[in-house]
């Protein structure tokens, strides 16, 4: 029995190096490629900064990361806000008419296949155009409520699980010593909820800045976000200067995740007496 334990560690240390090595040696060979001076991806043809030069000065590239980036950091935003909105009204409310249909409304987007969202809210912006002309056409705004659609859901269950898991305690006093609702959910409530708002936040934004079926349903002509471009460009022949492009956001991400992750150890640091 005392050498189960020895050969369960090594077990478990081999499948955390297997997980890490499946999921980060593509990334670190993307980035290692995106210095590459051949025009071949598979063919190493000296280290060079040519493809990050192509970048800069490719027009259609940046075009797609700005959009992109606009429609992440608005969808991110307003779905946090009422993602945060939704997943208090299932903590704290717990019996209100019409529940169990909120409850399944806020659900669906987090089960229902993209194909099937995406299909759904093209129909509902024809059917808007026809009847009192709007969207004119179909574009950065229509992307952007698209995103917001489904991505408040997975706010809303992470602000709920959030709220579950806190000490009503805190709220209570404050409401018996006489303290406003409003200034207990700004001094007490939200505080509690800054760390899920971050981590919504930041799964928002990423899930915005990946999708590609439900902006092609919904996307019009001259609104191409960065995933569709990289798809159409995987379709044509894809060329080196979008491992330059990747290797740029993943260095974004890197910067974005270490800086949410030291704001959480300063607050829980802060917290502590």
């Amino acid at each position: 029995m005392s050498g189960a334990g020895p050969q369960r560690s090594t077990f478990l240390l081999s499948c955390l190096c297997f997980g890490f090595a499946f999921l980060y040696i593509p990334i670190l060979l993307m980035i290692v490629y995106s210095f590459n001076h051949s025009k071949l991806l598979p063919v190493w043809g000296g280290f060079s900064f040519r493809w990050y030069v192509t970048l800069f000065n490719s027009p259609d590239v940046w075009a797609a990361t700005v959009l992109s980036l606009k429609i992440a950091l608005i969808n991110a935003t307003v779905a946090t806000f009422f993602g945060t909105l939704a997943g208090l009204a299932l903590a704290r409310f717990t019996r209100f008419p019409g529940r169990t249909l909120f409850t399944g409304m806020i659900s669906a987007p987090l089960v229902m296949p993209e194909v099937i969202t995406g299909l759904s809210l093209l129909l509902l912006f024809i059917t808007l155009q026809q009847l009192i002309g709007w969207p004119g056409n179909r574009g950065m705004s229509t992307i952007t409520i698209a995103h917001i659609t489904f991505s408040m859901a997975y706010i809303a269950i992470i602000i709920q699980s959030r709220l579950a898991n806190s000490d009503l305690s805190l709220e209570e006093a404050a409401l018996d010593l006489g303290a406003k609702p409003f200034r207990v959910m700004a001094d007490i409530t939200l505080p509690l909820l800054a760390p899920g708002m971050m981590a919504g936040w930041l799964l928002a934004f990423t899930l915005s800045l990946d999708d590609l079926v439900i902006a092609s349903f919904v996307a019009g002509p001259g609104s191409t976000t960065l995933p569709m471009l990289i798809y159409s460009r995987i379709r044509l022949g894809l060329k080196p200067d979008i491992n330059a492009l990747a290797t740029l956001l993943v260095l974004a991400v890197a910067i974005g995740v270490l800086i949410a992750g030291w704001i959480l150890i300063r607050n829980q640091r802060l917290r502590k007496p």
